[in-house]
């Protein structure tokens, strides 16, 4: 990491150059109002393996017939699974869905507790889906790391971690908790637009100047 390194200047730069670009799909979906904790959950299953621009609308579709466990619970998985069309594994998700919204319901009487424990005692849930489901869906100070923030911070010299499971660790180290929910809401689109993973615009980028350039051999 480089001595000037100023994690507030550095995320408030990346705010204002992700400003053109789509929103991270959870976000987006969270300000068109599907923003409880169970509606951000399984929206994340659906985000597994798939773009944010078919995240989105298969998320919008499932919603139309399923905003709640009990609703969930009452498709069929053949149904579940048309509904998930367009994702990954729609098949092994819509089982996974099913899962979560029958303990929810049997276990929790219907209201799924806001705790990462909980979350990541669910079958099919990880650390990445139960964070990013509590920061934006309770405001809980927590990190996830997809693929881009992992990217990201190891490029600027952050962290030095090989896997995302140990970007997350270092994160919570060294991130103030105020910016947690923060880092997946701006380097999830910084990484995707701007920081990417070949070719990075690095000649336009404004955090260039607090950037290591870890593994960076091309660059636009």
């Amino acid at each position: 990491m480089k001595p000037n390194f100023d994690l507030d200047v550095v995320l408030d730069r990346v705010a204002d150059a992700v400003q053109p670009f789509p929103k991270a799909a959870m976000f987006e979906l969270a300000e068109r109002g599907y923003n409880t904790l169970f509606e951000q959950l399984i929206s994340c299953i659906v985000s597994i393996r798939t773009l944010d621009e078919t995240t989105i609308p298969v998320s919008l579709r499932l919603f139309e017939k399923a905003r709640t466990p009990e609703q969930l619970l009452a498709l069929d998985i053949p149904t579940l699974t048309d509904l998930l069309y367009g994702t990954t594994y729609p098949d092994q998700k819509a089982y996974t869905m099913h899962g979560i919204a029958e303990r929810i319901v049997n276990e929790f009487g219907g209201e799924l507790p806001a705790t990462y424990d909980v979350l990541t005692s669910l079958k099919g849930v990880g650390p990445k889906c139960a964070n990013l489901s509590l920061g934006v869906a309770t405001g809980q100070a927590a990190i996830s790391v997809d693929v881009h923030v992992h990217r990201v911070v190891n490029r600027w010299g952050y962290v030095q971690a090989s896997q995302p499971e140990r970007t997350l660790k270092a994160l919570e180290k060294q991130v103030p908790q105020a910016r947690w929910v923060d880092i997946n809401r701006l380097l999830m689109p910084f990484g995707k637009h701007i920081c990417t993973g070949t070719l990075p615009h690095c000649s336009t980028c404004p955090v260039l100047g607090f950037c290591e350039q870890v593994g960076v051999e091309k660059h636009r």
